[in-house]
């Protein structure tokens, strides 16, 4: 049982941009797979959680960008969990390039979730934990991005293909949201910073009302329900 989990990878053409620059939304997949892929290595995998009715879901994300990996490129992804805290599950990600330079360094915040009544379980009670490593060098803990809640607004209708098997909008698909909707001289830009909150679960055919807006070094996506609301979803992406 390893407390670091490390895999080298290449860009494939399929995880690249018009930019040639590994997507966003590629970039969350490839978290999101290691943390599942090391989780079972740490005992914490499908039998003991999504097999008893409970769901790993995010409620935070940081992400800080000297250099998105380019298309065809070599690179090492490296991921590892923090300390527990309470119901609270760290990791952080962290890709180099073959001279150990740091392109990319990230944290998230895991919880469980109750399939049935979707309340989060006391991890101790189900019989769930993943021991916690510091590594050094960890980026800043996640917090909940600073949005506006005016700017463009427009109605999202969730489709099947955009579900995962948690039954909820997969959050590899919300980066796309939110670069569909950038101004086309500001997806240019290389970013440097992407923050993102998962506040509430968004299902399959749900509709959802997206507020976005841009600033001079930052976008901002708001999720709304479709009335306006309660809050589900927030991001802000800094260049």
């Amino acid at each position: 049982m390893n407390d670091i989990y490390q895999k080298e990878m290449q860009i494939k053409s399929s995880e690249a941009d018009a930019a040639r620059r590994l997507s966003p939304g590629a970039l969350f997949t490839m978290f999101a797979e290691a943390a599942i892929a090391h989780t079972t290595e740490l005992g914490a995998g499908r039998e003991k959680t999504l097999d008893r009715g409970y769901l790993w879901v995010l409620a935070y994300q940081r992400v800080f960008i000297s250099r998105m990996p380019a298309y065809d490129e070599t690179v090492t992804l490296t991921s590892w969990p923090g300390r527990r805290m309470r119901t609270l599950f760290p990791r952080y990600n962290r890709i180099t390039d073959p001279a150990g330079n740091v392109l990319v360094n990230a944290s998230a915040v895991w919880t469980l979730l109750n399939e049935k009544d979707r309340t989060v379980p006391n991890p101790e009670e189900i019989g769930v934990d993943v021991p916690g490593t510091v590594l050094g060098g960890e980026a800043a803990f996640p917090c909940s991005p600073k949005v506006s809640r005016e700017g463009a607004v427009d109605l999202f209708r969730v489709p099947y293909s955009f579900v995962d098997l948690n039954g909820h909008l997969n959050n590899a698909r919300y980066p796309g949201l939110a670069w569909d909707r950038m101004p086309a001289a500001f997806r240019e830009r290389a970013v440097r910073e992407i923050q993102a909150e998962y506040a509430g679960e968004v299902r399959l055919d749900e509709t959802v009302r997206l507020i976005s807006h841009t600033e001079d070094d930052a976008f901002t996506l708001l999720m709304t329900d479709e009335a306006g609301e309660r809050t589900l979803f927030k991001m802000r992406v800094c260049v």
